[in-house]
């Protein structure tokens, strides 16, 4: 039994594995036929943050499969009624599999101490594994190769950033990171990449334009999460340099694809002009949660070991 808490839980061979599974599920829904293979099977949905595209994403993935999804809001009493080791213990006697959106990483890491189904971090404030995984799949469908690209991401060194982080060097893709100082990348996660994969590129920068020079896609996220609204004053300050607009997409030059997680706040990181450009791939790869978590989940179930 195999857990995805985050994209370090995954070898480069194993996310090409899960590609391959998700690109041929694609295929098929594509040509009108939904193979359930999954039949049968529940997928736990706990959710202590607000979510359109993650849960839709896992709802229809795990439909499509011929599953089924239990959704559970805070009613459940995650970590308040009872020990995590038993709240972990009884849901995997309900589910054959669970993806927790929480708000701090350690409540997925807990959850996965003791559970005897698999599962799989949905977002936590630390790392935001399906989300990378999708994007890094959507370039590939894009380019047709990864490996030896260059990905720019603009902006906050936040969970998404740091997931691509170590799913780009597991693929062999180079992530260019421009920050303003004091949100950065923390030096023990490039160390901790660096041991896990020693052939990883990850520059970093504070200046956006160096970022996105040459990068086959440029990506960028809120400057402020979910949770840190008391600092949203100042991040929009520290980062008001540092808005993918039409000009810094003409650096990167007209073959850059832009990308962002969603929901964007436009106007800030990113505007209309860029979020609406033909180079804009945004809605493809929303879209492309739902196909590379199809992967995922049926990696997990019916293949890792």
């Amino acid at each position: 039994m195999r857990h995805l808490i985050s994209s370090f839980d995954l070898s480069g061979d194993e996310i090409h594995r899960v590609f391959t599974l998700a690109s041929e599920l694609k295929r098929q829904l594509d040509a009108g036929w939904r193979e359930p293979l999954l039949r049968g099977h529940v997928l736990a949905l706990i959710f202590e943050k607000q979510s359109l595209r993650t849960r839709c994403s896992f709802e229809a993935a795990m439909a499509h499969l011929g599953g089924s999804t239990m959704f559970l809001g805070k009613d459940v009493g995650l970590g308040q009624r009872e020990s995590m080791s038993d709240f972990s213990r009884v849901l995997s006697q309900y589910a054959d599999i669970v993806a927790c959106r929480a708000m701090n990483h350690q409540t997925v890491v807990d959850l996965a101490k003791d559970a005897t189904c698999p599962i799989i971090n949905a977002l936590t404030d630390l790392s935001h594994p399906c989300q990378a995984l999708a994007d890094l799949f959507t370039l590939q469908e894009l380019l047709g190769e990864v490996k030896g690209k260059v990905l720019a991401y603009v902006g906050d060194s936040n969970n998404v950033c740091r997931s691509l982080a170590v799913a780009c060097a597991k693929v062999g893709v180079t992530l260019n990171v421009a920050s303003p100082a004091g949100y950065e990348m923390d030096d023990a996660l490039i160390a901790r990449i660096g041991q896990a994969v020693p052939s990883a590129k990850i520059h970093r920068t504070q200046d956006p334009k160096e970022a996105v020079r040459g990068a086959a896609a440029v990506y960028t996220d809120v400057w402020t999460s979910m949770g840190q609204e008391a600092e949203a004053a100042a991040r929009e300050k520290a980062f008001a340099s540092y808005q993918v607009n039409g000009a810094l997409m003409k650096v990167a030059g007209p073959q850059a694809y832009f990308m962002h997680c969603l929901p964007a706040k436009r106007g800030e990181e990113v505007t209309d002009e860029v979020m609406d450009s033909p180079q804009s791939i945004v809605i493809p790869q929303a879209g492309n949660r739902m196909h590379l978590q199809k992967g995922i989940l049926a990696w997990l179930l019916r293949e890792a070991e």
